[in-house]
């Protein structure tokens, strides 16, 4: 009995096929992350040579299943298709169903199973030939079509047939590069800093920083929005929420107005560096581009750095401008939640005039004026962890 054409969805990977004999840990870790992407959708995935496919479930749910899968770093492309017997005349069934009736095309194959009777080209030309008997306005262009038809033909005696391929998110899976704390504010910036880490396969906690009363809570659930969002892509992650109102309080009683910005900069620093330590991250991240404001001077990042003992601070919008991060935020899905009018920490007590290029042996000295230790125990003793899946 010939098996009925079942529908499944191809993934190819990205860069996985580059690691050497540390391909089957990238590999299964990819295939953890697929995983949970689908988790409560009835699915099966099976790894024939090369790629994945996605089996046994709800056709009704194949574009949410898309959705989810295309988010999950790694992915480098995929495509819905139908897996049929490794016959001819199967493969011929199910390209009439996704041929065009007009206008260019070309056929590709690609024979995995060297025992199956005709060769690649072979078969292209078989079906390119059965195609232009039937559909008279169809044409032939092997350098520009219109469509291209695909057909895997595997190992395992079944064939893949498709028509269309659809791009991923790319990079690397998460959880192969280690871990790193972002700060996530409520703006544009560090949520495009988080994904371009989280692209090169690093697992993301990130910290918050608050100024309740000054700040309401209306800017908490924005900030708590843009984590849900990062977290589609990286497969769930944890936010820490951290009230920095004292210390802004005392920094404005003690310190010179100017400096507001960077020695907050710098209790944030430290903070992110203590919860490093005690989740394990093995770096900070921060949606920094230099010059675009004026606590992201050099002289600025060389204050924040100077606090950090342990861990590297990565920067990886440093170079870029406010457009690149602003479309880089609308192709990911942030940018309508960032711009949403509610204000952030930094914003409170800010000073009209803040320091472009701080001097930090001045900045040190303006905070030996404050109970450093003191107002980061108790910054630290407020911090809420939120587990977002």
């Amino acid at each position: 009995m010939r098996e009925q054409a079942e529908k499944v969805i191809i993934v190819r990977y990205c860069e996985i096929h580059l690691k050497g004999k540390n391909r089957g840990y990238f590999e299964q870790v990819f295939m953890n992350n697929l995983e949970k992407s689908l988790s409560g959708i009835r699915h099966e995935i099976r790894r024939p040579s090369g790629r994945y496919v996605i089996e046994n479930f709800d056709s009704d749910r194949t574009e949410e299943i898309c959705e989810r899968v295309r988010k999950v770093f790694g992915v480098h492309t995929l495509s819905v298709g139908t897996k049929v017997d490794a016959d001819l005349e199967a493969i011929w069934r199910e390209i009439q169903n996704i041929a065009p009736e007009s206008g260019s095309f070309k056929v590709e194959t690609n024979r995995a199973d060297k025992h199956f009777p005709l060769n690649s080209m072979q078969i292209n030309a078989e079906i390119g030939g059965r195609l232009l008997s039937e559909r008279p306005s169809l044409r032939v262009d092997v350098h520009d079509p219109d469509t291209i038809l695909h057909i895997d033909i595997r190992e395992n005696g079944s064939a893949l047939v498709f028509e269309g391929i659809v791009k991923g998110a790319g990079g690397m899976p998460v959880g192969t590069a280690g871990k790193g704390m972002l700060l996530l504010s409520g703006g544009i910036d560090s949520p495009v800093a988080g994904y371009m880490i989280a692209k090169r396969g690093m697992k993301l906690e990130c910290v918050h920083f608050h100024s309740y009363p000054y700040t309401n809570m209306q800017a908490r659930e924005k900030v708590e929005e843009l984590a849900r969002i990062l977290a589609d892509y990286t497969g769930g992650l944890v936010l820490h929420v951290v009230s920095v109102t004292h210390i802004q309080e005392e920094i404005h009683k003690n310190c010179p107005a100017e400096m507001m910005i960077t020695l907050l900069r710098r209790f944030m620093m430290r903070i992110a560096e203590r919860l490093c330590a005690d989740t394990g991250a093995q770096c900070i991240i921060t949606g920094e581009s230099l010059g675009q404001v004026a606590s992201q001077t050099i002289e600025g990042m060389t204050s924040s750095n100077a606090v950090i003992k342990h861990v590297p601070v990565l920067r990886p919008l440093v170079g870029f401008d406010k457009t690149e991060i602003i479309e880089r935020a609308r192709e990911i899905g942030t940018f309508e939640t960032s711009i949403l009018p509610y204000e952030d920490c930094c914003t409170v007590f800010l000073p009209k005039h803040p320091l472009i290029r701080p001097k930090l042996e001045k900045i040190e000295v303006a905070e030996a004026a404050l109970d450093v230790q003191g107002l980061l125990d108790e910054a630290f003793s407020s911090a809420e962890h939120i587990a977002i899946e």
